[in-house]
């Protein structure tokens, strides 16, 4: 539901959703079910499929998110979220105040009410506050920021000693080298390596997960939760954990110098990165050393020199002797041959800049900085990959590694990742050539992924390169969950899963599970119960995924409030028929420029070449274009930043076809379709 009352309706199993103007919903709310007549399909003229809501089937659950005003002994919850356009009448909570942020759910609308009824699930605080505001987005995207005292006591229960019954049929890696490589401020750690020399020339490499199947069975109080919530959740200042702490923090944390259970992945590779021999089973494992990304990149920068020199103490695994640095000099070797090896097979190359927002203890931010991935990131993420793919393989080429699917595989939890839309490559092609670049084959896969790394070269250190990253991310397709394997196209691999994260994802617990049933020698898992499964975990993904990035705009935005009439450069990050969207230097901070707020010309958008131009002077805005602007003002109850331009860019040649006036009656439409991505209207005071 957009701010302005009108709704798309989506519908199972097909892509065109149903546009419906705010006369025509019936009371329909953002997330409720609904039945939707079609009065008018897509055709030439018009670009979206149209219609009215007959009924509302089943009213949402997920709360919204506003400001409590009490008159007496009734109250209203004041909406300013952007998918609600209507205030929510409601009994005066208990500890309820004035002004405090709630959140509440509605109950019904019925005929000649002036607003939705509801009742208030959660008394937040006050507005402003970091604790209210970071519970309130949680609110508002349904996910839970505690546990309850029934999980919490389960989660007790579980034995935290480990026994010989506990290590019986458990394979034992506690005298093999074995080590963690993680962020500096990780509290769990839920994969290590391990390494050791083979008489034959050859290595051994062990990557091992915590076993949360081994401590949460199925149908459990915990597992439960945890397969309701599907996934961790990572907010700025804080993680909403999949399980409770005693499990995500002890028992299943491969901390250094504890014995720990877990699911392995076993590997012979050659120095040439060739991989043999794959053994896939449960093992017990005492890490030797708890590395952070600094350190072992310090060790891979030293090279050779490493294995004369002593490092200081890092993290929790003080001095580093020549044996661990050398187990880290030859795993980077490796771990960059599989690297190279993949993207030469057609893996995707994109390396947007990720941005991290610097905190204090009471969460304000006070910085913003540019994370870089190096060769210690690269080691792990190769070998993560390496033991997910290799799951995968095995149990759809029923243990055959290299072979092919069998067309009698056994039920499997797949990650998949479809081939890009060729529409929109096509458009990214033609903006490309505008800067001159000579675009590739894009008529399948292969060529595609080889086309795209090559551009992406091509434009490196360029002002167009973000621009062309977008516009590129835009063609690729959604990462799933399937119990249909189709391959993962951005990592170029044939069989792909999640192994090596059952402490914070759902599906690798599955994973787990039917490994375990299968190297039993287990029937074939019931499909249509994991196709189910699939669903719900990747639409519990999605949501965690908005709600992460829900708490960096607010923290952004919170950011840059002292800030108000400052300068920046950036670079224009998207164009729209309302404005152009600008990220500033050196912090990628995106705020929105309207094109009202431009007094040198009438810019209008024009679709087809990305980009706004005026009708006066013919200035061209670009995607892509630098420009300067001054921050106009900021809105944390929107989660907005206002920018005006500073100075225009010179102006560049514009093709006969310029867009022009017209009074097409689809025009509402089409506005109303462009509203999904927009910018929320400020609510009146």
């Amino acid at each position: 539901m957009s701010r302005e009352g009108f709704i798309f309706v989506r519908i199972e199993g097909q892509e065109e959703d149903v546009y419906v103007k705010a006369s025509k919903t019936r009371g329909a709310l953002h997330g409720d079910t609904v039945k939707v007549a079609v009065t008018q399909e897509k055709t030439g003229t018009a670009k979206r499929r149209s219609g009215e809501v007959i009924a509302v089937l089943e009213r949402s659950n997920r709360p919204f998110v506003g400001i409590l005003h009490i008159v007496g002994k009734q109250g209203w919850v004041l909406m300013g979220s952007k998918t609600m356009p209507y205030d929510i009448s409601v009994p005066v909570p208990e500890g309820g105040q004035r002004g405090m942020k709630v959140a509440a759910v509605v109950d019904g609308w019925e005929r000649g009410e002036h607003c939705p009824h509801g009742h208030v699930v959660d008394v937040l605080g006050m507005p402003g506050e970091n604790e209210t505001e970071m519970h309130a987005i949680l609110a508002e995207f349904g996910l839970p920021y505690r546990f309850t005292k029934a999980v919490e006591n389960a989660a007790d229960k579980i034995p935290d000693t480990i026994t010989d019954k506990d290590r019986a049929g458990r394979r034992d890696f506690r005298k093999v080298l074995t080590f963690t490589i993680d962020p500096t401020d990780a509290k769990d750690y839920d994969d290590a390596l391990s390494f050791r020399k083979l008489d034959n020339g050859n290595y051994e490499v062990g990557v091992h997960i915590a076993d949360v199947s081994y401590y949460v069975k199925p149908d459990s109080a915990v597992d439960k939760e945890a397969q309701e919530r599907g996934t961790s959740v990572y907010l700025v200042d804080r993680t909403v954990p999949m399980l409770p702490e005693k499990l995500s923090n002890k028992l299943c944390s491969l901390r250094p110098g504890e014995e720990k259970l877990t699911y392995s992945a076993v590997f012979e590779i050659t120095p040439q990165a060739k991989v043999f021999n794959p053994w896939f089973g449960r093992t017990h494992i005492c890490s030797d050393y708890r590395f952070d990304y600094e350190l072992a990149q310090a060790i891979i920068e030293a090279g050779d020199a490493a294995l004369e020199q002593e490092f200081g103490e890092g993290s929790e695994c003080g001095l580093v002797p020549v044996p661990v640095k050398e187990a880290v000099l030859i795993l980077n070797k490796l771990a960059l041959q599989l690297r190279t090896r993949r993207f030469k097979a057609g893996a995707v190359n994109f390396e947007r800049p990720e941005m991290k927002v610097d905190i204090d203890e009471t969460g304000k931010p006070i910085g913003v900085h540019q994370k870089f991935s190096k060769e210690a990131n690269w080691l792990i993420e190769e070998f993560m990959l390496l033991a997910n793919r290799s799951v995968a393989e095995y149990v759809a080429t029923c243990g055959k590694m290299n072979g092919h699917a069998q067309a009698k595989a056994k039920t499997f939890v797949y990650r998949v990742h479809d081939l890009p839309d060729l529409e929109k490559l096509s458009g990214l092609r033609e903006f490309a050539s505008h800067f001159g670049y000579q675009v590739g084959s894009i008529e399948n896969g292969r060529d595609i992924a080889h086309t795209l790394n090559g551009l992406m070269a091509d434009a490196k250190d360029k002002p167009e390169l973000a621009a062309i990253q977008i516009l590129a991310l835009r063609s690729m397709a959604k990462a799933c969950y399937s119990t249909d394997n189709i391959g993962h196209y951005g990592l170029a691999f044939p069989f792909y899963t999640h192994f090596t994260s059952p402490i914070r994802r759902y599906p690798d617990l599955m994973v787990h599970r039917l490994l375990s049933q299968y190297l039993a020698g287990g029937d074939s898992a019931n499909k249509d119960y994991y196709t189910l499964q699939c669903k719900h975990a990747s639409e519990r993904e999605v949501v965690a995924a908005e709600a992460e990035r829900e708490s960096t705009k607010y923290k952004l935005v919170e950011f840059m409030q002292d800030k108000v009439g400052q300068e920046f450069d950036g670079h224009i990050s998207g164009v729209t028929e309302w404005g152009i969207y600008v990220e500033i230097e050196p912090t990628k901070i995106e705020g929105m420029v309207p094109y009202r707020t431009i007094k040198s010309d009438f810019y209008m958008f024009d679709e087809e070449h990305y980009r706004a131009v005026g009708r006066r002077t013919h200035h061209s805005l670009r995607l892509g274009d630098p420009v300067r602007i001054r921050v106009a003002g900021t809105s944390l109850e929107q989660k907005l930043l206002d920018y005006e331009l500073v100075e225009n860019l010179p102006s560049t040649d514009v093709p006969a076809d310029l867009p022009a006036e017209t009074d097409n009656p689809e025009a509402d439409m089409e506005r109303a379709m462009a509203v999904r991505e927009r910018r929320p209207r400020r609510r009146k005071k």
